[in-house]
């Protein structure tokens, strides 16, 4: 029996995320008390739920605050090595979650006449950081529609089978941040670069023309290539640590041409041994 375990900043996504899990045929659990986790798993080894492809539980920081610092500790001792788990943490920056409780005008759960939503979302952040850093995935729903979490969800987490590991691409632009969620990051800004060329400045590295321009720099096959040797040597390591979710990011000034182009080649390159290995591009419109 499988058990994720759902965590995050309020405004960030889990309620999306958990109802992506009921929808796939998880038993959904909302904010569950960390100190029942425990008994969960236990009963959960003895007599798994039949009919469903696992457990998800949602823990936030309505939890006590006692029990969200003895998370770590209770993790790695009773729970880690007795049953399949993964930890999913969703985030996204202050400026957003700002706006979309604004928007919504929900309350938040940690503000009140002593602190604002400001506060509250930086109190919260730090409350969650025993859970953040054992996070098997980090996802940042900054940038992600509730169709894009969704999917998200049903390709890395649901998608992935036991013990395999999932590999994201994903490119970027500098000028606009480095991702939140990046356990690796590649820099492609000292590579030739398609923009300056006013008849390829509209398209994008995804379009022949722009994918034509590139094949024929010496040096972006050479960053290729050794970026690919590096995850070929490093990724085992990473597996034997027990890692489920490697996520690298490719960047370049805008996140349109020379990151795409090589997040899309290394996908690609990667897709022929592993099977799950996805590509996403933040910066570029998403269709379909």
């Amino acid at each position: 029996m499988r058990l994720v375990i759902l965590s995050g900043r309020s405004g960030s996504g889990k309620s999306t995320a958990l109802q992506a899990l009921e929808d796939l045929g998880f038993y959904c659990i909302d904010n569950l008390p960390v100190g029942l986790l425990p008994s969960l798993t236990e009963q959960l080894q003895q007599q798994p739920i039949e009919d469903k492809s696992g457990v998800a539980i949602s823990i936030d920081a309505r939890n006590t605050i006692r029990g969200l610092e003895q998370f770590p500790s209770m993790y790695q001792q009773q729970i880690k090595d007795r049953i399949d788990c993964d930890i999913l943490y969703l985030d996204a920056t202050p400026t957003t979650l700002l706006k979309r409780f604004s928007s919504t005008r929900r309350r938040h759960p940690l503000s009140d006449g002593e602190k604002g939503l400001k506060q509250a979302i930086e109190l919260e952040k730090q409350l969650l950081e025993p859970i953040a850093d054992l996070a098997d995935l980090t996802i940042d729903t900054t940038r992600l529609s509730l169709y894009e979490l969704r999917d998200q969800i049903k390709i890395r987490v649901v998608g992935r089978a036991s013990q395999e590991l999932s590999l994201l691409f994903q490119s970027f632009g500098f000028k606009h941040g480095v991702p939140m969620d990046a356990d690796l990051v590649f820099d492609a800004r000292c590579l030739p670069n398609p923009y300056w060329d006013p008849q390829l400045r509209q398209y994008t590295g995804r379009d022949q023309a722009v994918c034509d321009y590139l094949d024929n720099q010496p040096m972006v096959a050479e960053m290729q290539a050794d970026i690919a040797r590096f995850i070929e040597r490093w990724l085992p390591e990473f597996q034997h640590n027990n890692r489920s979710y490697l996520t690298v990011c490719i960047g370049c000034t805008g996140g349109q041409h020379r990151s795409v182009f090589l997040a899309e080649r290394l996908a690609g390159h990667f897709q022929r041994t592993m099977h799950n290995v996805l590509v996403q591009h933040r910066e570029l419109p998403t269709t379909g």
